[in-house]
């Protein structure tokens, strides 16, 4: 990458049985469990040895339980108060009914259903008949990876990448291989190469195509079409992770998987309102082959029965008053201003002894650390979070815990003026290591 150190290096199959740790931001621990309660007669099952916990989400049980002011750039989630809370909350006097508060269909509610075919959330021409609403977008990739992993099979992921979605195909038994990225998103040529030298063909190939969770980077369309021609030839599943897609500020939006491919069984695509309204809705969807449809839906019953109604029923009535391309564009608005801040302030605090990606959208920029490597990103959040600080460490964003010298920062939760003095502090402590 041109504004952060491509990583060129091969990446062998990872099949981690545990958690990447970081100190006091350590996921809970699983290694040990199910011997523990096999000798007390209590047998747990063998891929409970492959449950991998969240760094990231870790951190906002961290963070919930200090007292002193910490600049959060670790969780990504909407800045609170880009969220639109008073038009929700007169929303639910009308949008909320009797009928709310009961069961509600398995594959999400009729008028949801159809706002999102309709395009309102930018859906590009689906069909209600290709939609199944989810509870969040992890529920969108627990059941993708329920209906096309069998143990042992190869998944292909970014490196680095969102890990708990890697995390999720790795507790139904997935192996894993490391694919780096550059400035246009996962290099095609390494995956070529990677898998040829592997000697196996993928079954799902994991992507964040729109301003990719962790680096900011967007897959180009060339890059786009290569992989869709790949999935073809290999017989795998694209597995199109976009929370992002409609949090572009800068350029120009590319085609996306369905609209390269009208209607293609290669593509299983997870979306969510999330980041673009709330992340404690927890509602999202996925946008299949209608043949999988019963599947999903049969499998989204054992899991919950139906996504939560009344929310459903907020966000129906939100998408159908028109409010959320005016929202969009307040967001947009904001998270470019945030975006500019922090490079501002990554060049005036750390100069030239860090490098960032620039992103045209979303909410994360990646920064490395540059220098002799004396300084990891473990020992640097330790420190951080004891000046206020908080970022991910470049390893929990990696199954084989790769990217020492990186950080993920999350430019979409704080304002400009506390984004300056969260760069101040991290350069602080970046001066105290230094100088030890």
């Amino acid at each position: 990458m041109s504004s952060s150190r491509r990583n060129t290096s091969r990446c062998p199959v990872t099949d981690p049985r545990g958690t990447t740790t970081i100190g006091s931001l350590d996921p809970l621990p699983t290694q040990g469990i199910r011997g523990g309660f096999a000798e007390n007669g209590l047998p747990l099952a063998r891929l409970a040895d492959g449950l991998v916990g969240s760094v990231i989400d870790s951190s906002t049980s961290l963070l919930a339980g200090i007292e002193h002011d910490v600049v959060r750039f670790a969780m990504g989630a909407p800045a609170p108060e880009a969220i639109p809370v008073q038009a929700l909350r007169e929303l639910a006097g009308g949008a909320l009914d009797a009928g709310s508060f009961t069961y509600g269909a398995s594959e999400g509610e009729p008028g949801l259903l159809a706002a999102i075919a309709d395009g309102y959330a930018d859906t590009r021409g689906t069909s209600a008949e290709r939609v199944v609403i989810t509870s969040g977008g992890m529920q969108g990739l627990d059941l993708a990876c329920k209906l096309f992993i069998d143990p042992g099979d190869l998944v292909v992921v970014e490196s680095p990448t969102y890990t708990n979605g890697s995390a999720t195909a790795l507790s139904y038994g997935a192996e894993l291989l490391e694919i780096p990225i550059d400035d246009s998103g996962m290099v095609i040529d390494e995956l070529v190469e990677q898998v040829a030298a592997s000697g196996r063909t993928p079954k799902l190939i994991y992507t964040i195509c729109n301003f990719q969770n962790p680096s900011g980077v967007t897959l180009s369309a060339e890059r786009r079409q290569r992989l869709l021609e790949l999935a073809h030839r290999w017989g795998a599943v694209i597995l199109d992770d976009d929370p992002y897609g409609l949090l572009r500020f800068v350029g120009d939006d590319l085609p996306g998987f369905a609209e390269l491919s009208p209607g293609d069984p290669h593509v299983f695509s997870v979306r969510t309102f999330s980041k673009v309204l709330a992340p404690g809705l927890r509602v999202g969807w996925v946008d299949a082959d209608h043949r999988l449809r019963p599947l999903l839906i049969s499998a989204k019953q054992a899991m919950d029965t139906c996504t939560n109604v009344p929310n459903q029923h907020l966000i129906d009535g939100f998408l159908r008053g028109g409010g959320l391309q005016e929202h969009l564009t307040g967001l947009r608005d904001t998270y470019r201003l945030r975006r500019d801040a922090l490079l501002r302030s990554l060049a005036a605090h750390l100069g030239d002894r860090v490098r960032s990606t620039v992103p045209e959208g979303g909410m994360f920029c990646w920064v490395t650390l540059l220098g002799d490597g004396a300084v990891s990103a473990h020992e640097l959040f330790e420190v951080a979070l004891g000046r206020g600080v908080a970022f991910i460490p470049g390893p929990a964003l990696s199954p084989s815990g790769r990217f020492g010298d990186a950080l993920r920062i999350c430019y979409a939760t704080e304002d400009p003026g506390r984004i300056d003095v969260g760069v101040r502090r991290l350069a602080a402590a970046l001066d105290e290591l230094e100088a030890r």
